[in-house]
């Protein structure tokens, strides 16, 4: 749960970084000067580029986590006993680690 509220918050982060910087872009500077013109383009083409590789990035953590759990899934459809095991030694180094604090 806490995975997808960092996701949440990370994407409304990336939102009002870029609105912030379209507003910037669209508010600032001398249109008739050909530099701020130049400037404006690379920081949209930049932003684009951003937004593009965030996306591709999302998706591919998603698509591969996916196919973790399928595997886990199938893991201990198969072998159920050592999916037990694991488990139960997942939770005991947990609790460990947790009552150390």
């Amino acid at each position: 749960m806490a995975y997808r509220n960092d996701e949440s918050r990370f994407d409304d982060d990336l939102t009002l970084l870029s609105n912030t910087l379209e507003e910037i872009l669209a508010a600032s500077g001398d249109p008739a000067d050909q530099k701020y013109i130049e400037l404006k383009l690379r920081a949209e083409q930049a932003l684009d580029d951003v937004r593009d590789r965030v996306s591709r990035a999302s998706d591919n953590y998603y698509y591969r986590a996916k196919h973790a759990v399928y595997r886990a899934d199938d893991y201990v459809h198969e072998k159920p006993w050592q999916g037990i095991g694991i488990g139960a030694a997942a939770g005991l180094v947990l609790g460990l680690l947790l009552a150390r604090r």
